[in-house]
């Protein structure tokens, strides 16, 4: 029985790539002799790739096509448009060639062959900016540490998954679906396959610091509790040290009642301290409520525009 293979390629503002890509998937297929469907979820482009894509779903069958009524973020997107496929396995693969298209054969061997239900591409090395290579891999392995999930280094999510995990992800209401921290947090074993890391050829990246550091804290809040138990031992230290140095200053105060002196540098020190810990608290308390509210919400992951071809 032939298999039937789900690509998901999520595209914003992807004009210049799409289509080489596109044809590169088919060819693909081709040279497998494997069927297959190319599900293009697009997340409110700007700048003709939804003009683009409607062509190529109009001269190819194979094309799905869901058009986003906004920008859904690079976590949600994807993942939506994975429970709506129909195929033996799924691939997520991004549009910006960055992972090149010639790790999807070796994805589908790996699965056939050792009948692995989730198969991540691993970036042994790239060619991207080697600051924020670094600040990732430091970020992944410290949510390893604190999460104690079996996370891994390098590994965005992408890659195969077989349609059994895909069917428990369908059953699942997560209003932040982080494939690559979910997998382990089910305790789904996983394999990689490594590959290259290349420079974006077209286009700019949608990553910048603003929605990686958004993606770290709402991870970090979200797969450990460690922060909150930290937060609040800072809290009793510096508690406790706050009522030691004010006895010791009411002591002394007691003893040299008119000669000395209390210095408004140690009380303006002390207020931004606390401050500054008071509002961090507050503000990784306000991430563990919004989760909560989320959930409780059960919006939808994405709202969809137009279909074309399902």
């Amino acid at each position: 029985m032939s298999n039937l293979i789900s690509i998901i390629t999520p595209t914003k503002n992807e004009v210049q790539n799409i289509e080489k890509l596109s044809f590169e998937i088919k060819k693909i297929f081709e040279n497998l002799k494997i069927d297959y469907e190319q599900i293009i979820i697009d997340n409110n482009s700007t700048d003709g790739t939804i003009a683009k894509i409607r062509e190529l779903a109009k001269n190819n069958s194979k094309i799905k096509v869901i058009l986003n009524e906004s920008d859904y973020g690079q976590i949600r997107s994807p993942f939506y448009a994975m429970l709506q496929s129909s195929g033996d396995a799924v691939i997520v693969i991004t549009s910006d060639f960055q992972t090149p298209p010639d790790v999807i054969p070796k994805l589908i061997l790996k699965w056939k062959k050792e009948k692995n239900k989730v198969i991540f591409t691993k970036r042994i090395s790239s060619e991207e900016n080697l600051f924020k290579q670094k600040l990732r891999e430091y970020f992944y392995y410290s949510l390893k540490k604190i999460s104690k999930l079996n996370l891994g280094v390098n590994i965005t999510g992408e890659g195969l998954y077989d349609k059994k995990i895909v069917n428990i992800f369908r059953k699942n209401n997560d209003p932040f679906p982080l494939l690559r921290a979910m997998v382990p947090e089910l305790g789904i074993n996983y394999d990689t396959i490594d590959f290259i890391q290349q420079k974006r050829k077209f286009g700019n990246s949608k990553n910048n610091f603003f929605s990686l550091f958004d993606i770290a804290i709402t991870s970090l809040a979200k797969y450990s509790v460690l922060p909150a138990k930290f937060f609040i031992n800072v809290g009793f230290i510096c508690g406790f040290f706050s009522i030691f140095v004010a006895t010791i200053f009411f002591v002394y105060k007691l003893f040299y009642w008119n000669s000395f002196e209390v210095g408004i540098a140690p009380i303006i020190i002390g207020v931004f301290f606390l401050s500054s810990i008071q509002i961090f608290i507050l503000g990784l308390i306000g991430q563990y409520i919004t989760f909560v509210l989320q959930y409780q919400k059960n919006l939808p992951l994405v709202i969809e525009r137009e279909r074309i071809n399902f």
